[in-house]
C-alpha cells in the first residue's frame, strides 16, 4: 500500500462525518467499539460465479443503501505495442461519450438522474469501468456499464473532440513531476519492453489514432474470460448473476485466428535517466529495484519492508520522534521535503524503490541515506521494526477498504491478479507470519548487490554517478 504524505495528522470534515459521528453516536447508545479482530472476522464473504463463456461475478454484500459496481477489464498499455501505445487511455475517455443506444446526453441524463457517479480508470496491466448508485437502481447501472463496454458509439467527430482533451491532458500530466519521475523509472527499469511504456501513450500516438485502432483494441482483449464484474455494496449475488447474464452472455470468448495475446516477460536493467533542469525549485528522484510478482510469496515481507521505510513530509509534526528512522532523518538532517517508499507490483514483476523531493543541495545525502535504509533492512532490521511496521500495514490495509467503492476496485483486482478474492483475515495471518529474519532474507534476494534503476528530474546535478549509487548497494563489512 502507497502512504499519501500530505497532511495525514489533519482531521477533514469528511473525516468526522465518516468516522468520528458515527462512533460517537455508537458510543452515546452504549455500544462498544468493534475490536481489529472482530472487524476481520465480520468481513463478508465474496460470492463467485462463473458464467459459460468465462465471465466472473464477484460480490460482498454489506447490506447498505449504496452499491458500487464495477467491470475489471485484464488489459492496458502493456499490452500495448509502440503504434498503438495510449489506445486503452484514448478509449476510457470515449466510454461515457455515448452508446448506440443512448447518445451522450441520453447516458450523462440516466447517470445523473439516478444521482449515480460513473467513472473509468486505466493503468498497465488494468482497465475498470465503475458505478456508484443506490443499491435499488443496480439493474441499471449494470445495463449501462455493460452498454459502455460492448456498444460504445466511436463516432469520428468524438474522436476528434476527444483527440484535443486527450492532447491537453497529456500536457497536464508534464506539470504532476512525480507522474513524469515514475514513467521515467518505468522507461529506464523496463527499457524495450512494453512494461516501459506509459499509460497514456506519447502525444504522437494521440494524434494519429484511429477508430480502427479503438476497435481492434476492443476486439483483441475484450474478451469475457479477462472480464471481471465485481460489486459490493447492497446487493444480492444472484441477482447481479441473473443481471450479467443477461447483458454479457453474448460477451466473445474467442479469439480471431486463435491470436491470443500473450504477456512477454519484461526484462529489468539496471541504468539511470536524467533530465536535468536548473530552473526547476526541487529535484523528484527514485530509486528502484526488481521487486516481485503480485502472485509472489515475497509480496507481503516486501510490503513489511516498504513500511518499516514508511514515508514522510516536511508538514509532518514528530521530528524526533517519528517511528521510521529515515523519517526521522528527514526531519533532523533536513534531507528533503518528502520521501515515500513504493512497491509497484505487475503479473511477474515489480518495481521497489524510494521516491524523494528534495532541495539541490541535499540530493546526496538524501540518496545516500535512502540506500542505508535498504541495506539495514537487509542486515539489521530488529523485532521492533518489524512490530511496528505489521501494525502499519494492518491498519493501512483495512483503512484502504472504507466504502463499497475501494472494496468494488480491490475484488476485481483480486480476481485477475489471483483468480479469487483474498479475505483480510488471510492477509493479517500472512502479515503476521513475517519475522525479522524474513524480512532480511526476502529483502537480502531482492535488494542487496542490485543494479538499481534511477530517474531524475530537476536541478539534480548533484545526483552521484551511477557507479557510485550501484556500489552503496552493498555493504563491505569485516
Amino acid at each position: 500500500p502507497r502512504c499519501h504524505p500530505r497532511f495525514p495528522h489533519l482531521v477533514n470534515h469528511r473525516t468526522l462525518v465518516n468516522i468520528w459521528l458515527p462512533l460517537l453516536l455508537s458510543l452515546r447508545r452504549g455500544q462498544a467499539s468493534v475490536s481489529y479482530a472482530q472487524s476481520l472476522l465480520g468481513a463478508p464473504e465474496t460470492q463467485l460465479t462463473t458464467l459459460s463463456n468465462g465471465f466472473r461475478i464477484a460480490s460482498e454484500e454489506t447490506n447498505q443503501a449504496t452499491c458500487t459496481v464495477g467491470l475489471c477489464i485484464d488489459c492496458g498499455s502493456r499490452y500495448e505495442s509502440e503504434k498503438n501505445n495510449g489506445a486503452g487511455f484514448f478509449l476510457e475517455h470515449m466510454a461515457f461519450k455515448g452508446t448506440k443506444k443512448h447518445p451522450q446526453s441520453a447516458l450523462e441524463h440516466a447517470v445523473e438522474s439516478m444521482g449515480a457517479h460513473l467513472s473509468a480508470y486505466t493503468s498497465r496491466e488494468r482497465t475498470a469501468y465503475y458505478m456508484k448508485t443506490l443499491a435499488k437502481d443496480l439493474p441499471k447501472a449494470v445495463e449501462l456499464l455493460a452498454e459502455v463496454v460492448q456498444s460504445s458509439s466511436l463516432s469520428e467527430a468524438d474522436i476528434e473532440q476527444q483527440r484535443s482533451v486527450v492532447l491537453r491532458e497529456l500536457e497536464e500530466v508534464q506539470g504532476s513531476l512525480q507522474d513524469v519521475c515514475l514513467d521515467l523509472l518505468h522507461a529506464t527499469a523496463f527499457q524495450g519492453t512494453p512494461l516501459g511504456h506509459s499509460v497514456l501513450g506519447p502525444s504522437a500516438n494521440a494524434r494519429i489514432l484511429t477508430r480502427n485502432d479503438l476497435v481492434e483494441y476492443i476486439n483483441s482483449h475484450y474478451k469475457a474470460p479477462r472480464m471481471v464484474l465485481a460489486t459490493a455494496g447492497g446487493v444480492n449475488h444472484d441477482e447481479l448473476v441473473a443481471l450479467a447474464k443477461q447483458h454479457f452472455s453474448g460477451v466473445s470468448f474467442e479469439y480471431e485466428g486463435d491470436a491470443v495475446p500473450v504477456l512477454s516477460p519484461c526484462r529489468f536493467t539496471g541504468s539511470e535517466i536524467r533530465m536535468r533542469d536548473d530552473a526547476m525549485p526541487l529535484a523528484h528522484i527514485a530509486i528502484a529495484v526488481e521487486g516481485a510478482g503480485a502472485a509472489s510469496p515475497d509480496i507481503v515481507p516486501l510490503m513489511v519492508a516498504n513500511s518499516i521505510i514508511g514515508c514522510y513530509d516536511i508538514t509532518f509534526g514528530g521530528g524526533k520522534h517519528l517511528s521510521s528512522r529515515l523519517a526521522r532523518l528527514a526531519a533532523e538532517l533536513n534531507l528533503c521535503h518528502s520521501f515515500q517508499a513504493f512497491h509497484s507490483s505487475y503479473s511477474d514483476t515489480g518495481l521497489l524503490g524510494i521516491y524523494f523531493v528534495t532541495d539541490k543541495h541535499k540530493i546526496e545525502d538524501m540518496m545516500h541515506w535512502a540506500q542505508n535504509a535498504w541495506m539495514n533492512l537487509c542486515t539489521t532490521v530488529t523485532e521492533s521494526d518489524v512490530a511496528r511496521a505489521k501494525n502499519a500495514l494492518k491498519a493501512s490495509l483495512v483503512g484502504q477498504l472504507n466504502g463499497t467503492t475501494p472494496v468494488c476496485d480491490d475484488i476485481g483486482r483480486h480476481l485477475l491478479n489471483y483468480g479469487r478474492r483474498i479475505p483480510l483475515a488471510e492477509w493479517d495471518a500472512r502479515i503476521e507470519a513475517v519475522t525479522p529474519r524474513i524480512v532480511r532474507d526476502v529483502c537480502s534476494k531482492y535488494i542487496y548487490d542490485k543494479c538499481p534503476a534511477v530517474s531524475a528530474v530537476g536541478p539534480i546535478e548533484q545526483l552521484p554517478d551511477y557507479n557510485r549509487m550501484r556500489s552503496a548497494m552493498y555493504w563491505l563489512r569485516f
